[in-house]
Parts: structure tokens; sequence; C-alpha cells
């Protein structure tokens, strides 16, 4: 497990760093804690031009010890009315599922997760799945409804609008609280936010304890070296092993 972790904190560590470098528009990302690693903070800002537009959306990634080997989960904290989002939150999209070979989930095995996805994949991914839901395996089956009903009248039909702005106006009331400005405008919205300095973060945070994983596995090798050579050296011949 010390392995896994490790590899989890190199590939964790160097994508937040990237994050931070060339932030993803319409994103900010940060860690809840400064001291873990496994727990993203997300904000997602509504496309302009959508029905979205102007939204603050607050979300969170819980990362396993085996990433990147297995995917992430994405829940919104923010109450989302979509076709493909639980109510508890939880994100249904297929980058998210496990690599695991299931003719019943009705998807291929190349829509699922693999580790060459990355936090980035997972952040665009989501804010395609909020223009364009998957109304054939909905997670929200009345939102699902919903969608297709407003899709197909274009627009007479509103209440999935309805919804939507009320949901995206209270979400202006929460950047409001935590002193955000969201963008509007394309030209806004495709500005990337400064990154913050930070003075002890999370990057020296994984720095140090995955250089500490690593000392746990040379020493582990050393052992193991020094058994192998103590073995031979006692060994009696008597064909024990």
């Amino acid at each position: 497990m010390a392995t896994t972790s490790a590899s989890a904190l190199r590939a964790l560590s160097l994508e937040y760093r990237k994050l931070q470098e060339e932030p993803v528009e319409g994103f900010n990302v940060k860690l809840a804690d400064e001291s873990n690693l496994f727990i993203w903070n997300v904000v997602i800002f509504g496309p302009p031009e959508t029905l979205y537009e102007g939204g603050y959306f607050k979300a969170m990634m819980a990362f396993p010890p085996g990433y990147p080997y297995y995917p992430p989960t994405f829940k919104f904290l923010t109450k989302m009315w979509h076709p493909n989002i639980y109510e508890t939150g939880d994100v249904c999209i297929s980058i998210l599922h496990p690599p695991v070979d299931d003719p019943q989930s009705g998807e291929l095995p190349s829509e699922r997760w693999n580790p060459t996805q990355s936090v980035r994949t997972i952040l665009l991914s989501v804010i395609s799945l909020l223009n364009e839901p998957n109304t054939f395996s909905p997670a929200n089956v009345d939102a699902s409804v919903m969608y297709r009903k407003w899709k197909e009248t274009k627009g007479k039909d509103d209440k999935y609008r309805k919804i939507i702005e009320k949901q995206v106006n209270s979400s202006r009331e929460d950047a409001k609280k935590d002193g955000v400005k969201v963008p509007t405008t394309l030209q806004e919205y495709c500005i990337k936010p400064k990154v913050q300095p930070q003075s002890h973060s999370s990057m020296d945070f994984a720095d140090i304890y995955y250089d500490e994983y690593d000392l746990e596995d040379e020493e582990e090798e050393e052992d193991e070296e020094d058994e192998v050579y103590y073995d031979d050296e006692d060994d009696s011949g008597n064909g024990e092993s």
C-alpha cells in the first residue's frame, strides 16, 4: 500500500502544480486541507451563453490511494438539478467509472477511466456534461424527462430552465458570501485566475511525504538484500528452504 500511495502522491502533486501554473478556464481548484492531497475543493463557474451562465458551483474531488489507476469521485456540494447528477450531488459520468468490463452498463471500456486521464480531463468532461446531458442512462430520471421536454419543445416547456435559473441565482449569493466575482462574459471567463503564492503548501507536503515513502521502499529493499545475504551465509547444505 505504501508504494501505491507514494505513486498517488507523486501524480497528485504534479497535477496540482500544473493546475496552479496553468489553470483550467472556468475552474478554481484548491486543497480542502493543506496537509491532505487526496481531497480537493473545486469551484465551477457557469459558462457564458449557457443555462449555467453566472453560476458559482462548489464541488469536491476525493482521490483513492490507487490513483491514477483508479478514478476519483466528483461530488457537487451546491444543489444541482441535472440528468446525470444524483440528488446526493455525485456525478455519474463514464470517465469516473472504474476500468472494468461491464457489458450491462452499456459503456465501452474505452469510455471509462484509464491512467492517461487526469483532473484536467475530468473538469472539462463535467463542463461538457452540464451543457450536454446524457439522458439515456440518467442518474436523475425526473430531471432527464424535464430536460428532454425542454429540448423537444424548443424551450416552450421551460420548467427545466426555470429550475436551473433558480439554482444559478442561489449560487450567486454563495459567491457574494465568499467574496468571489463570477465571470459573466466570455472575455472574463477565458481569463485564467491568478495563482496565489503558497508558503508551506501542499506541494511541499507532497515532496516530503512521497520522499518518506521512497525511503521506506528503499529500506524494505535493503532488508530484503540483507536477508538474502545472510541466508547464503548460514546455508548448512541440508536442503531446507
